[in-house]
C-alpha cells in the first residue's frame, strides 16, 4: 500500500500553523482536523503520552490515524508525528481505539483494533474487527510482522465477530499482561472479554468477566479496569442507552462499575453502578496512576450524538477533558479536577456571604478561562427554589448550569448559546437533598464547562461553541440564598 503513514505526517506538519491561536488554552485537541476517542494513555521514558482516534485531513470522522502529543504536566502537550495510520490489509479501513503499555526490555507496546473488510461470495460486504500490536520507542512505531493478535477465531462462542473492539491492556500481579476486549454477545447487548499474555505478542482467551444482559445499552465500547481505594473499576461507554431521569442519558452514554474481581479465575462481581459523566460532551475516557498514587482519568470532550456542533469550515473538532482526579469512596466513584490546574490560577476573587434574590454580576468575574466555585445555601429560613449560573454571556446568548431544590436536580444546558442544530443541549442530573446547600466548581476553557457538584460525587460536561466575545458570568436565585463566590482566571 501507499505510505499512507508519512504522508500524514507531512499534512500535519504542514498544516498545523493554520490552528494558530484557534486552540483552547489548557484542553488538548487535534494536531490538524478531528479528534475523538483517547488511546494509549500512559507515562512512558519520562513523559505523560496520550495518542488519540484522529482524521488528520478533515474536520470530521474519517480513516482512523492514531495521532499523539506528550506532556510533562497533563496540561502543556507538544505534538508528536501520528505514530499509526490503516495501511495494512488487516487495518485498511481504521487504526481503531486501543491502548500501550511499557514491556520488560524498555519497549513500548501499542494495541489497537484494526478494522478490514470482508466481501462474501454474493458481494455482501462485512466489517472485520480484529487487535492487532505495535512496538515502538515513545516516537515510532512497527506493527507487528504476525498481526492481528487476536482474531475471530479468539472470540468465545455466541460473541460477535463485528463488534470485538477497543483492548485495555494491563499489569497482573502474577507478571502477565491482561487485556479486556468490549464485545457483542448472542443476546446483542455488551460483554467483556478477558485475555492474557506472557509477552504481549501471543495471547490466549481467559474468560467473559462482565455482560451486560441488555440492562446498560448495547455494546460496550472503550472500557478501562483498574482497582483503586480497595475496589476494582469497570469503566465503559455503551452505545444507545435508554435514559433514567437523572442518572443516565439515552444515546451514547457512559458507565461506571465498581466491585470486586479475584483475578483471572473469577466473574467481575459488580456492586454499584453510575453514570461517569452526565453532561453532554464525555466519552470514552481512560485512567493511568501516576507516581505520587494518584489515579487521573481524561475523557473525549464531545459525544457521538453531538457531532454535528461545528462549523464546516473549522480547522479542527474535538478536544480532551482537563485531568481528573478519581477516587471511589462509600461505592461510587468521585473525580475532581487535577491539582495541576492550581499551577494556571491568577488571583483569587472573592464574593463571600452575598445575600442574592435576583441577578447579580461583576465585571471583575467574567472570563472564558477560568476556576469558579460557587457555594450556595438557603436565606431566611426558606429554601431558594432555583438557583442558576450563567456564563459564556452576552445578552441572552448564554450557557447555564441550574439547581432546582425541589427536584434535587443539576441541569446543564447550552439550548441559549447559539446552537443551530438540533442536537443534545441540555442533560440533568439528580443530586443529594441537602436542604439547598450546594457546591458548583466550574473549569472554563473558551469552549468548553466541566462542573463538579459537592465536591466531586457527580460531573458534567458541555461543550460550547459561541463567540468568543461572550464572556459574561451572571448568578440567579429564584428566592432568597447566601453565596460564595471564588474566582481565578486560568492562564496557559
Amino acid at each position: 500500500m501507499e505510505d499512507i503513514l508519512n504522508k500524514a505526517r507531512e499534512y500535519e506538519k504542514e498544516n498545523e500553523s493554520k490552528m494558530e491561536g484557534l486552540r483552547p488554552s489548557f484542553h488538548l485537541t487535534p494536531r490538524v482536523g478531528w479528534m475523538n476517542d483517547p488511546n494509549g494513555f500512559c507515562y512512558y521514558k519520562g513523559q505523560y503520552h496520550m495518542f488519540y482516534q484522529y482524521h488528520p485531513y478533515d474536520n470530521h470522522w474519517g480513516p482512523m490515524h492514531w495521532g499523539h502529543a506528550v506532556s510533562s504536566d497533563l496540561l502543556h502537550w507538544e505534538y508528536l508525528p501520528v505514530v499509526l495510520a490503516p495501511d495494512m490489509e488487516y487495518d485498511k479501513r481504521g487504526c481503531f481505539s486501543g491502548s500501550a503499555i511499557e514491556l520488560s526490555d524498555g519497549r513500548h507496546l501499542i494495541m489497537y483494533t484494526g478494522v478490514s473488510e470482508t466481501v462474501d461470495e454474493n458481494g455482501n460486504k462485512t466489517e472485520c474487527q480484529t487487535q492487532c500490536v505495535a512496538v515502538g520507542d515513545g516516537v515510532n512505531y512497527v506493527k507487528y510482522e504476525n498481526n492481528p493478535v487476536l482474531t475471530s477465531d479468539d472470540v468465545p462462542e455466541g460473541g460477535s465477530h463485528v463488534d470485538f473492539r477497543d483492548p485495555r491492556l494491563f499489569e497482573g500481579k502474577d507478571g502477565l499482561i491482561y487485556c479486556l476486549v468490549g464485545n457483542r454477545s448472542s443476546d446483542t447487548s455488551g460483554q467483556m472479554l478477558l485475555y492474557k499474555s506472557v509477552d504481549g505478542f501471543k495471547w490466549e482467551f481467559v474468560r467473559i468477566i462482565a455482560q451486560n444482559k441488555n440492562s446498560f445499552g448495547k455494546m460496550w465500547e472503550c472500557p478501562d479496569f483498574f482497582l483503586q481505594d480497595g475496589k476494582w473499576v469497570l469503566l465503559t461507554s455503551p452505545q444507545d442507552m435508554e435514559a433514567i431521569p437523572g442518572r443516565y442519558n439515552s444515546g451514547n452514554g457512559t458507565l461506571c462499575l465498581i466491585g470486586n474481581w479475584d483475578g483471572e479465575n473469577s466473574d467481575f462481581e459488580i456492586e454499584n453502578n453510575q453514570c461517569i459523566d452526565n453532561g453532554i460532551d464525555y466519552y470514552a475516557p481512560q485512567t493511568i496512576t501516576l507516581a505520587d498514587g494518584r489515579r487521573i482519568m481524561i475523557g473525549w470532550m464531545q459525544n457521538w450524538d453531538t457531532c454535528n456542533n461545528y462549523t464546516p469550515s473549522d480547522l479542527w473538532c474535538g478536544q480532551m477533558s482537563i485531568p481528573r482526579e478519581v477516587t471511589v469512596r462509600d461505592g461510587r466513584l468521585y473525580q475532581v479536577p487535577a491539582k495541576e490546574i492550581e499551577s494556571l490560577r491568577g488571583d483569587l476573587i472573592s464574593v463571600l456571604n452575598m445575600n442574592l434574590n435576583g441577578e447579580y454580576s461583576a465585571e471583575i468575574l467574567n472570563g472564558r478561562k477560568l476556576d469558579l466555585t460557587v457555594k450556595v445555601r438557603p436565606s431566611g429560613g426558606k429554601v431558594y427554589d432555583n438557583f442558576e449560573v450563567r456564563f459564556f454571556q452576552k445578552d441572552n446568548n448564554y450557557a447555564f448550569v441550574k439547581y432546582n431544590t425541589h427536584e434535587s436536580m443539576v441541569t446543564l444546558s447550552r439550548e441559549f448559546a447559539g446552537v443551530r442544530r438540533a442536537i443534545v443541549n441540555k442533560t440533568s442530573c439528580s443530586v443529594d437533598n441537602k436542604g439547598g446547600e450546594i457546591e458548583l466548581r466550574i473549569i472554563l476553557d473558551k469552549y468548553s464547562a466541566e462542573v463538579f457538584i459537592n465536591g466531586g460525587k457527580y460531573a458534567m460536561t458541555i461543550d460550547v461553541y459561541n463567540d468568543q466575545s461572550f464572556d459574561g458570568i451572571s448568578f440567579v436565585s429564584d428566592g432568597e440564598a447566601l453565596i460564595d463566590i471564588e474566582k481565578y482566571s486560568l492562564e496557559k
